[in-house]
């Protein structure tokens, strides 16, 4: 039998068929020791062949081979540093939900978000919520980093999930697609998720409180089906992104406005740091790179994990 994975809680998965049936799944032993460097082998929108067995009086799904992935996620496993886990899998698109204060999303935050993406090959989109709660300072504020983030070729939307501000728009991006949502723990998933599918109240809630209790380290990813034919992948509040699996010569090749200009710097395998010749430098001197974007390269060039929340743009802006 083949089937999607919907949700995870570790051990068990939950596995829908295309015919539409359910089953309540586990893995063999052997995908564990597979070199799956991943604290998790299966994720949420995995492919997957189960076939079923009797157990007592319950019948259960037993997952043994994982379809081919066309892209997946990964943040830094919570508890093994060396280790990766592979948030989702056969994303169309992913949506980081951006907030500018409680709780705050830092500029270094969204990079290393983007930079994740563009490694893996999911396309992302930046949602910037709560609009309607913002001053008109703090609207600016807003307007600047969405110019930063279009300017580089990200599409970027406004909206308001309590006033229902662009939700139309959201929708119309997903139509048809998987996506997965995504960011801090308190900038809106969940009420996002019921302004787009009023009725999903229950299972968002459950989900935002487990937010609040600070359960994310051990709480997964879950698929949602929804009525104007798109899936979403709802997931735990992420504190941090930490860059795994990539060698320094090759992190500013997910910049695209870094890479775009890799070809006119003198030496090939640049790292845009006091070469001779940058042309990243160079237009980071013209004002045609936000320093933020580069502040962040730097960080993740260095591997510093711990600091990067306390970037900020406001030097930029000066």
């Amino acid at each position: 039998m083949i089937g999607t994975v919907y949700k995870s809680t570790g051990s068990w998965y939950t596995v829908k068929t295309e015919s539409g049936e359910i089953y309540e799944c586990r893995i063999k032993g052997k995908f564990r020791i597979q070199g799956i460097k991943s604290t998790n082998p299966v994720s949420v929108g995995d492919v997957v062949d189960f076939h079923l067995e009797t157990v007592g009086d319950e019948t259960i799904g037993v997952i043994h081979e994982i379809r081919d992935r066309k892209n997946y996620i990964v943040r830094k496993s919570v508890n093994l540093s060396k280790r990766t886990h592979i948030i989702a899998a056969n994303l169309d698109q992913v949506f980081l939900l951006v907030t500018l204060n409680n709780p705050p999303t830092f500029t270094a935050f969204i990079d290393r978000f983007l930079v994740t993406a563009e490694a893996y090959h999911v396309k992302a989109i930046l949602l910037f919520n709560k609009i309607d709660t913002y001053t008109k300072d703090e609207l600016a504020e807003i307007k600047y980093l969405a110019h930063t983030y279009r300017k580089i070729g990200y599409e970027c939307l406004g909206i308001s999930a309590i006033t229902g501000h662009n939700i139309d728009k959201v929708k119309a991006l997903m139509k048809g697609k998987v996506s997965m949502f995504s960011g801090h723990s308190g900038v809106g998933k969940s009420t996002l998720i019921n302004a787009l599918e009023p009725g999903l109240g229950l299972k968002t809630a459950s989900i935002s409180e487990q937010h609040k209790q600070g359960q994310h380290t051990t709480t997964f990813a879950e698929m949602i089906d929804l009525s104007f034919g798109a899936q979403i992948i709802d997931t735990p509040g992420i504190k941090g992104f930490g860059i795994v699996d990539m060698d320094k010569e090759e992190i500013g090749d997910y910049f695209p406005e870094f890479f775009a200009l890799k070809h006119a710097c003198k030496f090939n395998n640049c790292l845009h740091i006091d070469e001779p010749k940058c042309a990243v430098k160079q237009a980071l001197e013209d004002n045609e790179i936000a320093w933020s974007r580069y502040r962040s390269y730097i960080q993740m060039l260095e591997g510093d994990e711990d600091n990067y929340r306390k970037d900020s743009y406001e030097d930029e802006k000066k």
